[in-house]
């Protein structure tokens, strides 16, 4: 009876524990049977979680981090000028990127990249191990597990991230091409140095696109993916020597994986010095204004907005060039820090500087001056519509006359009388023609006084002041025929002034860009080139259309243009004791600004010089600016300009 029971009992056990029949320990020890169950049931709890941890996790939408790059403005020949935007990254093809880079960052970081499945155990547990043995380790995760984290997880170290992330990875791996992950890797790793992605380390470190980057430079990168405030060679000598060692071991791994072949890896026996640190993310000095033009001119002849800009990813290619721009901040440096001084003289405080460089060829704008810091004076001098322009207008009016020709004033008759650059006035008023072009003396018949000091010839009155010449002459062609003519060699309709008595003498307001385009058109015997400077901009490998290099339009007669230059030589002469076409502010000029501007056949440049004060619209005077011999001012875009062209 008692043994019926106790089988009994037995047999209502589920789980024979503390086992039966059994004594001392190995009534405790579980036997295989248990074991072996308790196993299976461990792992069928594991695999229920993990199904239902897959089925729940999707792939997310990529970070807003992960898709925002910056643009990337570029000189004219072709290397980068500065990276804009809150996160300095380009995105590039892996196409563009050399195989032995690829290889690095693979040999580095997950060797066994091509063949897992976006995951690696193995890879944990070496890691892990290595770590104790204080050896080189590749990452503990893979190179899709990282991916996934940079593209659309946080960095958050937690076991909830660690499980999303390895979910994340196993699906992505499906998803996506391992081509597309490792593309995807390279342009979101941070690198240091404010860089993310290859493209702008290449550029933070070598200062070369990363399509140029050599076996050795590849792997000096890719060492920074352990971590780059440990691994930038350029912090200290430590990080130094912590970053050639793994660099060391990153070629060799390569050859023991077989991604490189041991001649190749016995070429690079040296350490591939970065340059030092060198931000190009900065907007101050000049590049804040060069990216300013820049921009201007996109939205002007492109569909794109400042929204769209803001999202980044543009790759803008300008037209400026770089030893041009740094030639020309040097000569306004130098002359400003010789000639002026604010704690000597009150009337040199507020002094601001604006210039602009041209090629007259094409219209492209290659360097320009727009103040002493765009981080610091927000208002781009070169490209501002408010200093007047003084007697450098009057080339325009000159222009004007050769090309209309006048009419006799009222009650002096009908026919008309035809103007030349020996042209001048008599005492009657009415203009006179020379009997020669460069020798001013009065046609026949005509009356004999002049030309003198009372009664200059234009070009005459166009080399030394002549102010009330050209305020008549304006008068007699037809203040709105001379705004024509201005708006024709490329002066903005928006900078003319009122069409008054003074407008012939230079009322107007057009910036330095404009009025050294407008002067090329001289020298190009008429044809216009409008200022330009962006010639292309890509995104996604896509060129945005409307960037098309400006064409050539005919704004003055071939002689008219010739005639005009010609007369402009004498003030270029007298101004720089070269023969240039030139056109300066005068003595006699009373207008709060100085002006200077000189075309040769290869450049065209505008510098102009006035004053301002904090909270002050009105230009403030220039007498006595620079010492009382400074002519208010107008020696001084002169010295500029000639210290620029020695350079």
């Amino acid at each position: 009876m008692g043994t019926h029971t106790h089988r009994a009992r037995r047999r209502r056990r589920l789980v024979d524990y503390p086992r039966l029949g059994r004594r001392g320990l190995r009534r405790w020890i579980p036997s295989w049977r248990q074991w072996l169950g308790s196993l299976g049931l461990v792992l069928f709890s594991l695999t229920c979680l993990f199904a239902l941890v897959y089925a729940s996790v999707d792939i997310p939408d990529e970070n807003a981090a992960a898709q925002r790059e910056a643009n990337v403005y570029y000189w004219a020949d072709g290397t980068q000028m500065v990276s804009t935007g809150d996160v300095n990254r380009q995105n590039v093809r892996l196409s563009e990127i050399p195989d032995a880079v690829e290889n690095a960052v693979i040999a580095a970081e997950n060797d066994t990249f091509y063949s897992d499945s976006g995951v690696s155990p193995k890879g944990l547990a070496r890691a892990a191990v290595n770590m104790v043995r204080g050896q080189e380790t590749q990452g503990g995760s893979t190179i899709t597990q990282q991916y996934v984290k940079n593209t659309y997880l946080s960095q958050d170290q937690t076991v909830t991230r660690k499980v999303k992330e390895f979910v994340i990875a196993l699906k992505v791996d499906r998803k996506k091409s391992k081509r597309e992950i490792l593309q995807g890797y390279l342009n979101t790793s941070w690198f240091g140095r404010g860089a993310y992605g290859i493209e702008a380390a290449a550029h933070a470190y070598y200062g070369i696109p990363a399509r140029q980057l050599n076996p050795s430079q590849g792997a000096a990168l890719a060492a920074l993916l352990k971590g780059a405030e440990q691994y930038d060679p350029s912090v200290s000598a430590v990080n130094h020597r912590r970053s050639e060692a793994r660099w060391k071991w990153i070629l060799d791994r390569q050859v023991k994986a077989g991604l490189m072949k041991p001649e190749v890896r016995g070429k690079f026996t040296t350490y591939p010095e970065p340059h030092k640190e060198s931000r190009t993310t900065s907007l101050g000095g000049q590049t804040g204004y060069l990216v300013d033009v820049a921009n201007k001119y996109i939205k002007q002849h492109t569909s794109l907005t400042d929204k769209d800009l803001a999202r980044g990813g543009y790759k803008i290619h300008t037209t400026f060039e770089k030893d041009k721009v740094r030639r020309l901040k040097g000569a306004v440096e130098r002359v400003l820090d010789r000639d002026i001084d604010p704690k000597k003289r009150q009337a040199d405080k507020g002094v601001q500087v604006g210039a602009a460089s041209v090629r007259p060829a094409d219209g492209a704008i290659v360097a320009l001056y727009g103040g002493a810091d765009a981080t610091k004076h927000f208002t781009n001098n070169a490209d501002t519509s408010g200093v007047p322009v003084g007697s450098a207008f009057k080339p325009f009016v000159l222009a004007s006359a050769l090309e209309n020709g006048l009419r006799m004033p009222a009650g002096r008759g009908t026919r008309w009388q035809s103007a030349s650059a020996g042209s001048f006035y008599g005492d009657d008023g009415l203009l006179l023609e020379s009997s020669a072009p460069t020798i001013a003396g009065p046609t026949k018949g005509s009356p004999t006084t002049g030309p003198d000091a009372t009664h200059p010839t234009l070009r005459q009155a166009l080399a030394k002041g002549g102010n009330a010449t050209y305020v008549r002459l304006g008068k007699d062609v037809g203040w709105e025929r001379v705004r024509r003519t201005a708006v024709a060699a490329g002066l903005l309709e928006g900078s003319m002034a009122r069409l008054e008595r003074t407008f012939p003498i230079g009322t107007s307001t057009p910036s330095a860009i404009r009025m050294a385009g407008a002067y090329s058109t001289f020298v190009n015997r008429g044809l216009r080139h409008d200022p330009y400077s962006v010639t292309k901009v890509v995104k996604n490998d896509e060129t945005v259309d409307g960037l098309a290099r400006p064409g050539a339009r005919r704004a003055l007669d071939p002689d008219v243009a010739d005639e005009a230059a010609e007369a402009m030589r004498g003030v270029g002469a007298s101004s720089v004791g070269r023969p240039v076409v030139a056109g300066r502010t005068g003595d006699q000029d009373r207008l709060r600004s100085a002006w200077f501007t000189a075309t040769t056949g290869q450049l065209s440049t505008a510098v102009t010089m006035f004053r301002t004060s904090p909270g002050e619209p009105q230009l403030l005077p220039m007498s006595g600016v620079g010492g009382a011999k400074s002519q208010h001012g107008n020696v001084f875009p002169v010295r500029i300009w000639r210290d620029y062209v020695k350079g």
